[in-house]
């Protein structure tokens, strides 16, 4: 349990949005430190503040939203990026999670989901919005990999936004050997996150 609110860097071009997502991300606990209106700004305050969480629309002035948390990757590695977009099917949203992106959220998600992605993140697990799970899904590929059933229910869990902590509970193991199995299907699936494995199993249809 954490004994200080999460903090959060928030990139978009859309001032209103920003405002009323800051105001009510405040109010659920979770203190956004800074704000950017575009992407070169939103890099420096996240290397400056390196803030738990960065909350980043993929189309920005200046370096886009996959840029930003690629070079944040490297240079802020601490921070958890959280895609926050309008559209549901594109091809970035491939790109964000290959640059490092740990969670995916769409803008007509309801706020107590953003919230839910901000702090699901923040503890190392994955979030993907439902909606972008089943357009994942939706463009499967050939050649699945072989997943064990237990590597697969892991997998299937941390797509739902669960905790290494509470898919333990849930299937009665520890949270050392779900992370051990997550780094297992991480290395079949050819992936380097844990949100790399979760899309690549949705799009070979081993999780639903």
């Amino acid at each position: 349990m954490r004994s200080t609110a999460l903090t959060c860097v928030i990139a978009d071009d859309h001032p209103a949005v920003v405002d009323a997502i800051s105001r009510y991300l405040d109010h659920h606990g979770i203190d956004v430190v800074d704000q950017a209106r575009e992407g070169d700004e939103a890099l420096a305050k996240i290397e400056g503040w390196n803030p738990d969480v960065a909350l980043i629309d993929l189309k920005m002035p200046g370096l886009d939203g996959v840029e930003v948390i690629r070079r944040a990757r490297r240079s802020a590695p601490s921070t958890a990026s959280v895609v926050y977009t309008a559209h549901a099917d594109t091809p970035l949203v491939d790109e964000a999670l290959d640059a490092g992106a740990r969670g995916l959220v769409l803008k007509a998600a309801p706020l107590p989901d953003l919230v839910r992605a901000l702090e699901v993140v923040a503890t190392g697990s994955v979030y993907i919005d439902a909606v972008l799970a089943a357009g994942l899904a939706g463009r499967r590929a050939g050649g699945a990999p072989e997943l064990s059933k237990r590597e697969r229910e892991i997998l299937r869990l941390l797509s739902h936004g669960n905790t290494n902590e509470e898919i333990g509970r849930e299937l009665f193991i520890s949270p050392e050997t779900v992370r051990t199995h997550v780094r297992r299907a991480i290395a079949k699936l050819d992936a380097r996150t844990r949100t790399q494995a979760v899309a690549t199993a949705l799009r070979h249809g081993l999780i639903t």
